[in-house]
């Protein structure tokens, strides 16, 4: 039987870490190809499922995991996906984008922007209508505070 020494354990120690590496890469490719922004996963929802779900989330305190729902379930941009939830805190109604996995594609109704900002004020929530117009028009915050002011 062959002796092992410090250079055979050497080179056998590099193999295994060398096996690891390339597995690892293998297990994290796969992974990450799954959840590339762009390719929606699971089954598609329908509007107001995916709403139902990301205002739970939110009504919890997690708008993050539900900006990831909005990503996994659309396969939105992550800006896309804040946009959407910021528009849900807001009390709006988000856009649907044509790339969702709707039938048709077909947009929901959306109210009038300034009555929707009025609806807001009305129940005290000029913040959430400042988000609001903010996420539907992509003013500042300046500009989108000065629309609502004079909204009446």
């Amino acid at each position: 039987m062959p002796n092992i020494g410090p250079v055979e354990l050497f080179i056998i120690g590099v193999a295994i870490l060398v096996t690891l590496l390339v597995v690892t890469v293998a297990v994290l490719g796969v992974r990450g190809a799954m959840n590339l922004p762009g390719r929606p996963s699971g089954r598609p929802v329908s509007p107001a499922d995916l709403d139902a779900r990301a205002r739970m989330l939110i009504a919890r305190g997690r708008p993050v995991h539900a900006i990831r729902l909005v990503r996994r379930q659309t396969g939105l941009s992550v800006t896309e996906s804040k946009r959407y939830v910021d528009d849900l805190i807001a009390g709006g109604v988000p856009p649907w984008p044509g790339n969702l996995p709707l039938p048709g594609n077909a947009a929901p109704p959306r109210g009038d922007l300034a009555g929707r900002v009025r609806e807001l004020k009305a129940a005290g929530r000029a913040e959430q209508a400042v988000l609001l117009v903010r996420g539907e028009t992509g003013m500042d915050e300046d500009e989108a505070r000065r629309f609502v002011e004079a909204i009446g």
